[in-house]
């Protein structure tokens, strides 16, 4: 989803103090990103489109004598730490956990993150939603100061790629690739994350039962290690690195270049949505959409998610219908409390126009969905892709974007789906009733992600990401953090292995039991490339405290 997605990090441990006349205290705003989705606080979400690819660097305490050293180095011009900057690096998109840091680099280039990288964490769009991607009193590094900048390449063994830098976002890069007629073919539901941010955890969406997650469609990387060293690693040149850094949840190396698979882009979409009240029937017809995914496969969609419906959450999902469609809508939801949707797409372009109308009556035929609630539009490819910027648009208006989002994504085995159904979405979410915002339940194939690299899945052949994309007010998030709390003892007490996804957890024994028979692989690559322990504190993985 575009959840996503913190970027590797390093962070500081101890504050600055005062802040020394040598530090910049004017506010320079040098990004180009144009969504504050990736912005640290609420004024700068609604005004300001700055620190949205940011890195936070940190060491140990400051005295008076390593402050001075700070000040030696050649980065120092670049350090800010005017109340603006140091505000707007302050908060993450959770708006739950608030973490001050001490001040914000804008490096001119890589090196100048290398400089820091004693002393540092690094951040992403700051898209965590528990503080992840922050730290407390770090040098964040607003890597947006880096710009932009795509390269299309092809060559006989990988076809078409782009080589991209870290901090850029991805639909920047999605405009630039179309110039040349290619487009990344693994998205996340939302495009204004960064690359390094959404490679650091997996980066999933409905394209991932077809195509995999973006992690196993990234081909080399450029990166700086915790020991301040830069690397290039692919499955060829430093493979333990590339497999670690791979949904490493920032933890070995900073990001500064990623090779990305590339296909033919296409120009439009067919997308369908088809609503469900047997939950069987539901999953049944996903498993069976999703059991076609050759990448060259033209009777394959492009696109599968499905969502859970409930009259609480309508205002996420109820604007795709027309006006005229939402009296049934209702009275259907009223009759049956719970609906699900399947939500599939399928892309095409002049030499598939005449064809995919057909193709698609032949893909959803003898689906089981509720009759004569199947609902098609036929939009623009880059509208598709796009379509939760245009959500988010609304919600800016109705000042409900910036509030706390208490999210919880869990990746359920498919043979306890069902379960998790019953137990959850039946017995606490319509029971509690307090659900606001997306509930997303769609399948992925196994065989699409790679065991090697760092991410974490369910060990089935099929299984399920469900998210709960909740929102809520200043004062409340912690019911809905109790009702997140609730699903995951129901999981527990019932024996249901889900793995989190974008995972929060605050002790050791439970990152091992995160990470199983992986635990030993991703320590072994912390003490490696990252000895001292200096990235990504905020995940809590290797620094409880």
């Amino acid at each position: 989803h575009g959840i996503a997605i913190v970027s590797v990090c390093v962070f500081i441990n101890e504050t600055l103090g005062s802040s020394p006349p040598q530090l910049h205290h004017k506010h320079r705003n040098t990004s180009t990103c144009s969504s504050s989705l990736c912005s640290s606080n609420v004024k700068m979400a609604q005004n300001h489109q700055m620190a949205s690819r940011c890195m936070l660097l940190s060491s140990e305490r400051l005295t008076n004598s390593l402050y001075h050293k700070l000040l030696s180095l050649p980065i120092a011009d670049k350090l800010h730490v005017d109340p603006e900057s140091i505000g707007e690096a302050s908060v993450d998109f959770g708006l739950i956990v608030r973490e001050i840091p001490a001040a914000v680099l804008r490096p001119s280039h890589p090196e100048d993150i290398a400089i820091l990288v004693a002393f540092a964490y690094t951040r992403g769009c700051g898209h965590s939603v528990r503080g992840q991607a922050m730290a407390r009193d770090g040098v964040v590094v607003d890597m947006t100061s880096l710009g932009n900048k795509t390269t299309v390449s092809w060559s006989q063994s990988l076809g078409h790629y782009a080589d991209v830098g870290g901090q850029q976002l991805w639909i920047d890069v999605l405009e630039e690739t179309l110039k040349h007629g290619v487009a990344p073919v693994s998205w996340t539901d939302y495009l204004y994350l960064t690359v390094g941010g959404t490679l650091s955890n997996a980066g999933i969406s409905g394209e991932t039962f077809r195509y995999g997650p973006q992690i196993s469609n990234a081909y080399e990387m450029d990166v700086i290690t915790g020991t301040g060293h830069f690397l290039t690693c692919s499955p060829h040149e430093n493979p333990e690195l590339f497999h670690s850094v791979l949904g490493g949840l920032g933890q070995f190396v900073i990001i500064t270049r990623a090779r990305i698979a590339l296909g033919p882009a296409p120009k439009r979409a067919k997308w369908v949505r088809m609503l469900y009240s047997d939950f069987s029937a539901f999953t049944m017809d996903q498993e069976r959409l999703i059991s076609v995914h050759g990448r060259d496969q033209d009777e394959a969609l492009d696109y599968v998610e499905g969502q859970l419906f409930i009259r609480g959450n309508s205002d996420s999902w109820i604007s795709f219908f027309s006006l005229s469609d939402h009296p049934r809508l209702m009275s259907l939801l009223t009759e049956h409390e719970l609906l699900y949707c399947i939500e599939v797409a399928k892309f095409y372009d002049e030499r598939t126009r005449s064809t995919v109308d057909k193709d698609l009556k032949m893909i959803l035929k003898d689906l089981s969905h509720v009759p004569e609630f199947l609902f098609q539009k036929d939009v623009g490819y880059v509208d598709f892709l796009n379509r939760v910027r245009a959500e988010e648009m609304t919600l800016r208006k109705l000042g409900l974007w910036n509030v706390p989002h208490p999210w919880l994504n869990l990746f359920v085995p498919k043979s306890r789906i069902a379960d998790f159904n019953t137990g959850v979405f039946k017995n606490i979410v319509l029971r509690k009733n307090i659900t606001t915002g997306p509930v997303l339940i769609y399948p992925m194939n196994n065989d699409k992600w790679d065991d090697r690299m760092s991410a974490v899945i369910p060990d089935e052949d099929v299984f399920y990401t469900v998210g709960f994309l909740l929102s809520s007010g200043f004062k409340d998030w912690q019911e809905f953090d109790l009702q997140n709390k609730e699903v995951l003892l129901f999981c527990e007490d019932n024996g249901i292995k889900v793995k989190q996804y974008l995972p929060n957890y605050s002790t050791e024994r439970e990152w091992m039991q995160h990470f199983g028979p992986k635990w030993r692989a991703f320590q072994e690559s912390k003490a490696q490339f990252d000895p001292k322990m200096l990235l990504s504190p905020g995940q809590r993985i290797f620094n409880q405290n």
